[in-house]
């Protein structure tokens, strides 16, 4: 075993065994890399990704890759769900290095400083896509960075300076957001809608549930038809399609075509979070009962799945089961056929997509809704009533065949900041569709983070089999603060409002720029080992999420709080305008397209292109 043993992370747990001596992040592995002198090989990624899984079985559990990687690097495994600040840090590192976008598995190398100077994703085993082979690019990583230590340095400067630039200048006092700025986001939007199958752009498509979300409050506050027709078109597609799961309810994180039809099959905590209000607010906007069915899978899903013996949920659900992605979800209609009586199969097989060609490479079918259920029954000559009795006993059928079979692997730490997003997610959908069931258990996840989560005034950010751990990031306080006002809406308990105040406090106190405005993303007592690196993004990164201060308004009148929270939530406004030039505060910071702003000042380098040519020519060389 290497030193992962100790971890709460499963991702990490995940890589305990693995030949390589890998080290959790901290002091120990980032002092042998100095002391040894060697470079530190930092790998980044999260319990439900597919191609972290494929590398880690293609190269981390070779014997002769490890002993390579042993040989010339300090190993360092890092869940990203647990320490954003760092995968927020190299992500963007990585864009500027490489002029690529990023993801997971995220391979970056490091000086022992930790500074990047070469990286990539996904590297395969042996060379394809047009990349050199893991085993090949790693003695030529180690040997670049020994051999030209100059090229290094002067790398390291310009990435630097480039970083610095990412950072807003403190705005005038009396600078604001745009006035237009919700008229040109919505423009945009309009712009890159599909009007066929909803959502915005082509392939792969995600939900994007904030700009959705915009659209409908866009059509409360004005009445636009256009904003009302993005948001029923994407959600009813969505609804329809297989990135939601028809059996039991939830959606996977984003779908590979245009057409919802075949999904990324890893089901996050957040986004369901996001999804599961949408789709309540859009069922109090338009009374379409299909958005409201949606919204009472979303929840049945967590209820069922995802929430633990204590109350509070777990993070995430693998893509993968029995190393091959979709393979719980898939089916064929033999099986399907063998399982359900003569009437339910012929109504399911229509309105599946059962009766067509296979969807999922060629071999298999996931479910979508390919017709509507009052269409088919009507093509089938069945009345209405009867074919949602046939298709709810084909659900439950389905649901029973699939649950022996061997299960995607779930990610059961506890994330305050997810937690929290779906604590007023329940809280906020709950008193819109009149579940008190959602409510309660929205309740007892909050008294569960209170209780296991908050120590001596301070926030931890996750925990596993009884050990919390890590210092709590902006989004913890400020999603905990806004899923704290969610629940007070619905069923207000003294104690709440208490720890909403203490909250507040620790929020302004551990995070505000009083210097700049805005709030830094780490607080001001993180680890000092990565602050300078983390300093240079942080503030810009907790723009997009400084909007959820403010909220604390609401406390005005109450607590001598309020008027500190609407003084620095006026403060972060305008640094937002700054930074952004009018563009409309969004919930999570797309940090590509941060990263893509970013890469554009990069003074150019030959040294560095020259640097990097060097190591991938000997690669081809070699």
């Amino acid at each position: 075993m290497n030193h992962l043993g100790g971890e709460t992370s499963p991702y990490l747990l995940q890589h305990a065994h693995n030949p390589v001596d890998w080290y959790p992040w901290g002091a120990e592995a980032l002092a042998r890399a100095k002391r040894e002198n060697k470079p530190i090989l930092l790998s980044i990624g999260y319990s439900a990704c597919h191609w972290c899984h494929v590398m880690a079985h293609e190269s981390f559990e070779d014997p002769h890759i490890a002993a390579l990687m042993n040989e010339h690097f300090v190993n360092i495994k890092v869940d990203r769900e647990e320490r954003p600040d760092l995968d927020q840090i190299y992500q963007a590192a990585h864009a500027m290095l490489t002029q690529r976008g990023g993801g997971w598995p995220l391979t970056m190398f490091l000086t022992p400083e930790q500074e990047p100077f070469f990286g990539g994703t996904y590297f395969p085993k042996t060379s394809r896509y047009g990349l050199p082979g893991f085993p090949d690019l790693l003695p030529k990583v180690a040997a670049a960075y020994h051999d030209h230590p100059e090229a290094i340095g002067e790398q390291n400067a310009r990435l630097k300076a480039a970083l610095a630039l990412t950072n807003p200048e403190a705005p005038p006092t009396d600078a604001v957001l745009s006035s237009d700025a919700i008229e040109r986001a919505l423009a945009a939007l309009t712009r890159s809608f599909d009007p066929q199958y909803g959502g915005f752009g082509g392939a792969p498509k995600f939900p994007h549930a904030g700009e959705i979300a915009l659209c409908l409050r866009d059509y409360a506050e004005t009445g636009n038809p256009m904003s009302l027709q993005i948001v029923k078109v994407t959600l009813s597609r969505m609804a329809d399609g297989g990135i939601y799961d028809q059996l039991a309810g939830g959606f996977c994180r984003y779908s590979v075509d245009s057409e919802w039809t075949i999904p990324h099959f890893e089901k996050m905590l957040y986004d369901n979070a996001a999804l599961l209000e949408l789709y309540a607010d859009a069922w109090r906007a338009t009374r379409e009962a299909t958005f409201a069915k949606t919204a009472r899978g979303i929840a049945g899903w967590v209820l069922s799945e995802m929430r633990s013996r204590e109350g509070a949920f777990y993070s995430s659900l693998d893509a993968d089961s029995e190393h091959e992605e979709g393979k719980f979800y898939v089916w064929t209609p033999a099986e399907v056929r063998a399982l359900l009586n003569p009437d339910e199969y012929v109504l399911a097989a229509r309105h599946w997509g059962l009766d067509g060609p296979p969807n999922f490479e060629q071999v298999a079918w996931h479910l979508r809704v390919s017709v509507p259920l009052e269409e088919a029954a009507q093509q089938l000559k069945i009345d209405v009533p009867t074919a949602q009795q046939h298709m709810e006993s084909a659900r439950l059928k389905l649901i029973a065949a699939r649950s022996k079979r061997v299960r995607p692997g779930r990610d059961d730490k506890v994330l305050t900041s997810w937690n929290a997003l779906m604590i007023g997610a329940l809280a906020r959908a709950a008193r819109t569709l009149e579940e008190p069931v959602w409510l309660l258990a929205a309740q007892q996840a909050l008294d569960f983070i209170r209780a296991q989560m908050w120590r001596e005034g301070r926030l931890l950010a996750t925990y596993k089999d009884g050990r919390a751990h890590l210092n709590a990031y902006l989004d913890d306080h400020a999603f905990l603060l806004h899923s704290l006002l969610e629940l007070m809406k619905s069923s207000f308990r003294p104690q709440d409002l208490s720890w909403a105040v203490e909250l507040a406090d620790a929020l302004l106190d551990r995070f505000e720029d009083q210097d700049s405005g805005g709030f830094f993303f780490t607080s001001h007592d993180h680890e000092t080992s990565c602050a300078a690196h983390a300093r240079s993004l942080a503030r810009r990164a907790a723009l997009c999420r400084c909007g959820r201060a403010h909220a604390a308004r609401l406390f005005e009148g109450i607590h001598g709080t309020a008027v500190r929270i609407r003084v620095a939530a006026d403060r972060a406004r305008r640094v937002t305008r700054s930074a952004h030039d009018g563009a409309v505060e969004r919930r999570r910071c797309d940090m590509r397209a941060m990263a893509s702003r970013a890469r554009t000042r990069i003074p150019p380098s030959s040294a560095r292109a020259q640097f990097v040519g060097r190591i991938f020519a000997s690669c081809r060389a070699g």
